[in-house]
């Protein structure tokens, strides 16, 4: 009798599905299982490789089979997509994770400990906050502009979107200065709590040494080293700097055919958060050449003499997130080249 080598599981909220495969890619079973038969099934399982979509409760499931000797792979859902056959349902989705973690050539991601995750939960609480101080900016700027006050954007105007529902003069209605306080008050209070988070930030960076050699960086302050201690998965998984930068999606798109090599936009296909701040950490730097130049000859100034603003940022990213794996994956800290980028 043919062996179970390979369980591929559709995680769900309550109805979970397994499809157990050979070694030969053969059917074995179908199964549904309840939230509360999952464990006790892969108990009774013979040790194999568990696939599963890496999304919401995967890294949960992953330990938790991962304790009962199994060896589990999570798989990016865009990977499993082209194995899909006709009818989506949780049985075809279970039997494409279940083949395509049989792919020799598959990727997988990496699995993250209950104390990683944890430490990523700052970031992601931050983000939210910040999503939401914009949402109420971007709303108080709007109200005011129906009454004919127009305030410029970005948070560094928000003193004069206070200003404008404070003062009696300003042509607004009392009615509506009321109802545009609350959102001011709200607006405090979530500058308070991303304060919070922003000094939990930076104590983080203070006690962590791998984050205190990546703030050696040009453009990486102490969010953006903390975010890559705990969002990044072990150096030593990838084999070069570039696959780093690959894997935060900061390498452009390839439409190359017969020999022909052309590159399009970033791909954006990696880690939002580390993208984000690191291009923002690029542009800070674009922002001190301006105000104080680049050294001539170097690579900064010679990018910036023949290509758009926008690309020379991303292309900083890029170099900034090599640098990145370099000091992860080598150790020490960053030493500027003899003329500095």
């Amino acid at each position: 009798m043919a062996e179970v080598c390979t369980i591929g599981l559709d995680l769900a909220k309550h109805v979970f599905q397994a499809h157990g495969a050979d070694a030969s890619g053969a059917v074995l079973f179908r199964k549904k299982l309840r939230r509360a038969q999952v464990l006790s099934f892969f108990a009774t399982q013979p040790p194999g490789t568990v696939a599963m979509e890496a999304c919401g409760s995967a890294l949960h499931w992953a330990r938790e089979i991962g304790k009962l000797g199994h060896a589990v792979r999570l798989i990016p859902p865009a990977y499993v997509k082209p194995f899909v056959k006709r009818q989506k349902n949780d049985a075809a989705d279970a039997q494409a994770i279940c083949e395509a973690a049989q792919r020799p050539t598959m990727r997988f991601v990496a699995p993250k400990s209950e104390q990683a995750q944890a430490a990523a939960l700052v970031f992601r609480a931050r983000d939210l906050l910040v999503r939401q101080r914009t949402q109420i900016i971007n709303a108080l700027r709007g109200h005011l502009a129906e009454f004919g006050i127009v305030v410029a954007q970005g948070p560094a105007h928000v003193s004069s979107l206070v200003r404008a529902v404070e003062d009696p003069a300003e042509p607004v209605p009392e009615i509506a200065r009321a109802i545009l306080s609350v959102l001011i008050e709200m607006l405090h209070r979530l500058d308070g709590r991303i304060s919070l988070l922003d000094r939990e930030i930076a104590q983080r960076a203070k006690e962590d040494v791998t984050a205190r050699r990546l703030m050696t960086i040009p453009g990486v302050g102490p969010i953006t080293a903390t975010a890559l201690t705990a969002l990044a998965p072990p150096a030593e998984t990838f084999k070069r700097g570039r696959d780093f930068a690959a894997w935060i999606g900061l390498t452009p798109l390839q439409h190359s055919t017969g020999g022909k090599q052309k590159l399009g936009a970033t791909s954006k296909m990696g880690e939002r958060t580390l993208r984000r701040l690191l291009i923002i950490g690029a542009s800070a730097v674009l922002r001190w050449a301006a105000r104080h130049g680049a050294p001539a000859g170097s690579w900064l100034s010679r990018m910036l003499a023949r290509k758009p603003p926008m690309l020379v940022r991303v292309a900083l990213a890029n170099k900034m997130a090599r640098m990145v794996w370099a000091l992860m994956a080598k150790g020490g800290d960053y030493r500027a080249p003899a003329v500095s980028v």
